[in-house]
C-alpha cells in the first residue's frame, strides 16, 4: 500500500553523478538537474520539486487533526463494511456476489489493522470514542449512535434490512448498500484533502489514495452487477 512520493536522494544523486561522469567525457553543455515529481491528490495534478523541497519532504510529518479524524472514522467506515460481507456466509448463493464480498473483507480488515497501528505508532487513540476498548467488531447497533455517522454508512433500518433478507433480495440491498458506502470513502478522501495541511504523512497519502483507486473501481464493478441482475 506504499507507494514512493519522491524520488530518494540516493535516485537523484546516482543521476548527478552520471551527468557529471558524462560531461567529464563529452564536455557538452550543462545538463538540467532531473525532475522530481510529487503525485498530486486524487483529482489533481502532480508537482515539480526541487531537490530542496524533495529532501525536506523526506522528513517524518506530524499529522494533522484532519488526518487523525479521517483514520479514526474510517475504521469504524471498514467496520461496517466487514459486517456487511459476514452477512454474506447465510444470505446468498450469487458466486460472484460472494467472490466480491471476500475480497472487500480480506483488503478493509487488512487495512484497519494498518489503520490502528498508524495511529498508534503516533501516539493517537484508534478512536475519538471513548467507548473505542470495546471489540468494534459486530453488531454496530451497540455502538454509541450520539458519534456522527460517516458518509455513506448505512443506517440502523438498512442494516436491519440487510440481515433479513436473503437471495437475490439480499444481493441487490448489498451491492446498493455497499456502493453508497464506498461513495461516502470517496468523500471522505475528497474531504481529507481539501483540509490545508491535511495529507502530508506519505503513509497516509498513499492509503487515501489506494482507498480512491480501489473503492472507485469496485464501485464500477458493483454497477455492472446491478446490471446484469435486473
Amino acid at each position: 500500500m506504499s507507494y514512493p512520493t519522491f524520488l530518494t536522494l540516493r535516485s537523484v544523486a546516482f543521476c548527478l553523478c552520471a551527468t557529471a561522469a558524462w560531461s567529464q567525457q563529452t564536455t557538452p553543455a550543462p545538463l538540467s538537474a532531473p525532475a522530481i515529481i510529487q503525485p498530486g491528490a486524487p483529482g489533481t495534478s502532480n508537482k515539480t520539486l526541487s531537490k530542496a523541497a524533495a529532501t525536506a519532504g523526506e522528513a517524518p510529518k506530524t499529522p494533522s487533526k484532519a488526518d487523525v479524524d479521517f483514520m479514526q472514522g474510517m475504521i469504524m467506515h471498514h467496520n461496517q463494511a466487514v459486517e456487511m460481507t459476514e452477512l454474506l456466509k447465510t444470505r446468498t448463493k450469487d458466486p460472484e456476489v460472494m467472490e466480491l464480498g471476500k475480497k472487500i473483507d480480506v483488503s478493509q480488515s487488512d487495512e484497519m489493522r494498518w489503520m490502528k497501528q498508524w495511529l498508534t505508532d503516533r501516539g493517537f487513540p484508534i478512536s475519538a470514542d471513548p467507548m473505542a476498548g470495546m471489540d468494534m467488531k459486530g453488531d454496530m447497533k451497540g455502538m454509541d449512535m450520539s458519534m456522527p455517522m460517516m458518509p455513506g454508512m448505512l443506517t440502523s433500518a438498512q442494516m436491519d434490512a440487510l440481515r433479513k433478507a436473503s437471495g437475490p433480495e439480499f444481493d441487490h440491498l448489498f451491492l446498493t448498500g455497499m456502493i453508497q458506502h464506498h461513495t461516502g470513502a470517496l468523500q471522505m478522501v475528497k474531504d481529507l484533502f481539501a483540509n490545508p495541511g491535511a495529507g502530508q504523512d506519505p503513509q497516509l497519502f498513499d492509503f487515501a489514495s489506494d482507498v480512491d483507486n480501489t473503492q472507485q473501481a469496485e464501485i464500477d464493478i458493483m454497477r455492472h452487477m446491478l446490471k446484469e441482475r435486473q
